[in-house]
């Protein structure tokens, strides 16, 4: 009897120091369950937004994302808290490829990593959508200037596009980095290479030829491919184009409505919506 107590007692204790022994926390990686980014397809006007979703016993105490685009490296450390981190990889250029790789720490020192990549790719220009929208002649040189409009949701590059006056000279020819982003305005204001004000795009520059207010005027648009896709018209060529003299418009030409409508006679809405109407004017060749 006296053994059976004596087993007993001793199961007791074993039990009673088990239970005052505490159990041991978990320690190691955390898991990154899922990386996205946001755009899904980036393009070169795009910023990417990429998100980690995080699981683990333990705390983040630090998220890292690492990336890589042409010769830059960077490392930006992740925004969030719980289980959700996010950073931004600014917009690159067209066709770059960007590698990147998001690193979790926990609390006890254990890191977590997930690499992944993307290209960066445009979508065509359609230069369908591209439209002389206002012209205005009747100031000086640094007054004078031609819009053009994009009637597309999608941006257009002008890198390699032609400005073309009276079927001879290329009175301008887009660069690289010039771009009308979607229902967009592009204004190269200025003449016979005198730059004007209000110009928009990366370095804005005048066209190289003058423009008349008062005289016959041909000005035709070119894609890059040499396809011809817009133009203003007034007048007649007869022996040359500038030989016929006409009423001086002291006013735009305009597309009225906006982007869309024929040239008609209004004041002048540089790098603005057109008015929806304005007056006829017969020596425009619509």
């Amino acid at each position: 009897m006296k053994t059976i107590k004596l087993a007993f007692a001793l199961i007791i204790a074993t039990l009673a120091m088990t239970a005052c022994v505490e159990d041991k926390v978990y320690e190691g990686p955390n898991t990154i369950d899922a990386v996205s980014i946001n755009p899904e397809a980036p393009t070169s006007f795009d910023d990417v937004v990429v998100t980690a979703k995080v699981s683990g016993l333990l705390n983040v105490s630090k998220a890292v994302l690492r990336y890589q685009a042409g010769s830059e490296s960077k490392e930006i450390e992740m925004a969030g808290n719980g289980n959700t981190f996010t950073a931004t990889i600014p917009a690159q250029p067209d066709g770059t490829k960007v590698s990147y790789s998001v690193i979790i720490t926990n609390e006890a020192g254990y890191t977590s990593t997930v690499e992944k990549d993307y290209t960066v790719g445009d979508k065509p220009s359609d230069y369908t959508k591209l439209v002389i929208n206002e012209v205005y002649g009747a100031g000086a040189d640094a007054e004078k200037y031609l819009e053009l409009y994009n009637n597309g949701d999608d941006p257009i590059k002008l890198q390699g596009v032609v400005i073309r006056k009276d079927e001879g000279d290329d009175v301008w020819v887009g660069e690289a980095g010039e771009i009308i982003m979607g229902h967009g305005y592009f204004c190269i204001v200025g003449a016979k290479n005198t730059p004007g004000e209000g110009g928009s795009g990366p370095n804005p520059r005048p066209m190289t030829k003058g423009l008349s207010a008062k005289k016959s005027v041909l000005f035709q648009v070119f894609d890059p491919n040499s396809n011809l896709v817009t133009k203003f018209e007034r007048g007649e060529k007869l022996t040359a184009w500038g030989e016929q003299s006409l009423v001086e418009n002291k006013k735009t030409w305009s597309r009225c409505p906006n982007g869309t409508g024929k040239f008609m006679i209004a004041d002048k809405t540089l790098g603005a919506k057109n008015p929806d109407t304005g007056t006829e004017d017969d020596t425009v060749v619509q």
